[in-house]
């Protein structure tokens, strides 16, 4: 446990009795949050919880149907998420909320430019931008398009902007789900010196790790009701877990312990394989072997080439070189539709941009890939869309009051769930998960990890990618290390140890037993 600093004992936020009530769901029922200046505050609950609901409350995205706020000891009510800004509240959501085709420059300061006889004055855009990164250890080109950078970069130039704004109040909504350990750090410096100064922080995290590392309370919500306000260092874990998914602390040690079956993959046959792949700045000499029931973890750092190995898989982006077969024949001018009719699914690692459609209904995301594959003279009638639908929506436990809300209503991790349903609805032979449990919360992961042990059962080959090793561990079969875009080892049965890959990941050079066993 770290040091904490001393916060104030004035309250500097005060949300008292907040309700928000929705078409058919009350998402938040009289919840109260202080939060005081100088101390890290998280606020943790299930997807669903109401936390997502309170932060947009707060900021102004969703007005409050009763309830009081006090920023300061003055009450406050901002109409929007500028107003908000203004009185010094700022935040970073889970999913960037940036302009991509913009520079980061231009996103660190949109709204509040420099100006000099009337026009903005880049240079001293540029200059501010840099400062603004400055603390947080990021020497990047801010000229150019924010596209241009991973997802990693894009979430630390989001913090960027926040920290910009000299707020008061910083508002973090997972701010680390797409960072490495490293980047995680670096963050943890931030705000603990943002602490010291001071400012409240308002952390929202499902890495409970992350949470006991820099939190100094904890709050938690379910199905939109207050549960408890609790001192971080008075509240084990376990009775965290318990209180945040309603179950005994004994019920929580078993799903804690769970591990999945990580035997052989026995004699099952080869349904994917790869060799040689090649692509330029993504990935090299990428040998990779998958069978029918089988789970294959990719364990690596950021930019190891985990995303990068998926892309190639599934045909989005194109190898300089190397072969890959499906069932025994060559796949000649791979794309997404030859993997679709190939029965390979992916469901990928940024569930905004790639994934979820949000204007589409729950109902039409489900059936997208199916009708895809059927192709579009084959409609796939309503009424069998509305079954397939309503299968998958009991089947995932998808949090939703009926198949035609918006899938950009949900949360993020039923989201995902929707994602997940899409593919399945296809029957996939194989299914590559790229961060299928990144930004959703304990009792979410455990449904998504208790399903690709079942659909491992059931046949099914899977690639599973997540940068939580332990995940990796627990799930996997057989496990291929990372590191800097090649493959460097290849883990089986009792091999499978999380301080091993670790050990793997942090060699300068692969050791003679890592490359004996990646040339086996």
């Amino acid at each position: 446990m770290t040091n904490r600093a001393t916060s104030t004992n004035s309250p500097l936020l005060e949300l008292r009795g907040i309700t928000k009530r929705f078409p058919g769901v009350l998402a938040l029922d009289g919840v109260d949050f202080t939060l005081r200046a100088g101390e890290v505050h998280a606020l943790l609950g299930e997807n669903g919880a109401g936390k997502s609901t309170l932060i947009k409350v707060l900021t102004g995205v969703y007005r409050r149907d009763t309830g009081s706020m006090q920023l300061g000891g003055l009450e406050i009510d901002p109409q929007n998420p500028a107003q908000a800004e203004q009185l010094g509240i700022s935040t970073v959501y889970q999913e960037v909320n940036l302009i991509r085709e913009l520079s980061v420059a231009e996103n660190i300061s949109i709204g509040r430019q420099p100006r000099r006889y009337g026009l903005i004055d880049w240079q001293a855009c540029r200059l501010r931008a840099q400062e603004a990164l400055a603390p947080l250890e990021l020497s990047i080109d801010v000229t150019q398009p924010l596209r241009t950078y991973s997802i990693a970069v894009q979430q630390m130039v989001a913090i960027a902007r926040a920290l910009d704004q000299q707020a008061k109040v910083l508002v973090l909504d997972e701010p680390t789900s797409s960072l490495d350990t490293a980047e995680v750090e670096q963050l943890f410096r931030v705000m603990r010196q943002l602490r010291k100064d001071g400012m409240g922080i308002v952390f929202v995290s499902h890495f409970l790790d992350q949470v006991y590392a820099i939190s100094d309370r904890l709050t938690v919500l379910r199905g939109g009701n207050l549960v408890g306000e609790y001192g971080a260092e008075s509240l084990p874990r376990l009775e965290l877990i318990s209180k945040m998914i309603g179950k005994e602390v004994a019920q929580v040690a078993d799903m804690e312990n769970r591990h999945a079956a990580t035997q052989a993959a026995g004699p099952h046959p080869v349904v994917l394989q790869a060799q040689g792949l090649n692509r330029r700045g993504a990935v090299e000499d990428m040998d990779l072997k998958i069978h029918s029931g089988e789970v294959v973890g990719l364990a690596g750092l950021l930019g190891s080439g985990r995303t990068e190995t998926a892309r190639l898989l599934f045909g989005i982006d194109q190898p300089d070189s190397g072969t890959i077969e499906v069932d025994g024949k060559f796949v000649r001018k791979h794309g997404p539709r030859t993997a679709i009719r190939n029965r390979i699914a992916l469901a990928p690692e940024d569930r905004k941009e790639a994934g979820i459609i949000p204007n589409l209904s729950v109902r039409e995301n489900i059936v997208l890939a199916l009708q895809g594959r059927r192709g579009w003279l084959r409609r796939i009638k309503r009424a069998e869309q509305q079954l397939l639908a309503d299968r998958f929506i009991r089947a995932l436990n998808i949090a939703t009051p009926n198949s035609e809300k918006p899938a950009g209503q949900l949360s993020g991790g039923n989201q995902q769930k929707v994602i997940l349903a899409r593919w399945l609805a296809m029957q996939p032979k194989i299914l590559i998960l790229d961060e299928p449990t990144r930004g959703i919360d304990v009792g979410a992961k455990a449904e998504i990890e208790n399903l690709v042990t079942e659909l491992c059962a059931d046949g099914m080959a899977l690639l599973f990618i997540s940068s939580e090793l332990a995940e990796v561990c627990r799930d996997s079969h057989r496990i291929v290390v990372l590191r800097d875009r090649r493959k460097i080892a290849e883990l089986t049965g009792e091999e499978i140890q999380l301080e091993r890959i670790m050990h793997i990941i942090a060699d300068e050079q692969p050791t003679e037993e890592a490359e004996d066993r990646t040339d086996a």
